[in-house]
């Protein structure tokens, strides 16, 4: 089929390398208001035309809105507008419940997926694309009563070809869930940074014997702001929850050195390692 992607960035440009490496995309157009992106895609051969998003769609089966969740939000409804009752359109947004009330009085709301691939690095753009991404990761589709048979039935083809393995949930549900296993490391990751910044300002030596730990812990802070504050912001009530409980573990951790309870401090230390049977 011909898909349109709207954002060839890092999620978008892995998405169509896969697509195409599984032969489920006969043509690639894609849509980006970042022109080194377009000229990037086509370089790499992540797509085959540059296009404005009324072409795109108009010759396209399935769109896929590959952009930040704010955008995604504002731009939904205008894509949906456009197509007919034989085409598809699926987000790749990290938070659900917006995008999904931004459409639930559309008219043509039963053409529409609202998907997250549980996957993303702290780089952006297409030539950090990597087909074999998504490979055993978690595909979420959320609210699948909301779409039609035929458009749901053409993502979960889209899911399979991208090698993951289907979760079906309530677009509420995901947020409150992806807030504590991906947002809030996100928060920590750029906290713990700011913190290492602010005290290398003393102690020059400090990156040069940071330890693969330390390097792998920061790793999420090199993400960028334009896709992490408008993520955010639209789950900024499950984020502020989970923020608080982090709060207070890292409270009981200061309290038990300041106490030098380390009885306290090792009960801590163990009931963090049953996570050990929940990520194998």
């Amino acid at each position: 089929m011909k898909i349109s992607i709207i954002g060839v960035g890092l999620i978008g440009g892995s998405m169509a390398l896969k697509l195409r490496e599984k032969n489920l995309a006969s043509f690639i157009y894609g849509i980006d208001n970042n022109t080194q992106h377009i000229s990037d895609a086509l370089d790499l051969k992540i797509i085959d035309a540059g296009v404005d998003l009324e072409h795109g769609i108009k010759n396209s089966d399935l769109i896929i809105l590959a952009i930040p969740v704010d955008a995604a939000r504002k731009l939904l409804p205008t894509v949906l507008d456009l197509v007919s009752d034989q085409q598809t359109v699926m987000d790749a947004g990290s938070t659900k419940a917006g995008i999904v009330n931004a459409v639930k009085d559309h008219p043509k709301r039963s053409r529409f997926v609202a998907f997250h691939p549980m996957w993303g690095t702290e780089n952006n753009g297409p030539k950090s694309a990597i087909a074999e991404s998504f490979s055993g990761k978690a595909g979420v589709i959320c609210n699948k009563e909301e779409s039609a048979d035929d458009a749901l039935s053409t993502v979960e083809k889209v899911v399979n070809a991208l090698d993951m393995h289907m979760i079906y949930m309530d677009a509420q549900d995901h947020d409150v869930h992806t807030a504590y296993i991906s947002h809030i490391s996100h928060i920590t990751s750029y906290a713990l940074a700011n913190t290492v910044l602010e005290k290398e300002r003393e102690e020059e030596t400090i990156f040069q014997l940071a330890s693969s730990g330390f390097s792998s812990t920061v790793r999420l802070a090199k993400s960028h702001p334009e896709m992490w504050v408008p993520i955010f912001k639209q789950n900024k009530e499950n984020v502020l929850d989970v923020l608080n409980e982090h709060i207070s573990q890292l409270r009981k951790f200061k309290s038990a050195l300041e106490k030098e309870n380390y009885e306290y401090l090792e009960e801590l230390i163990t009931n963090a390692n049953r996570i050990r049977g929940i990520l194998r």
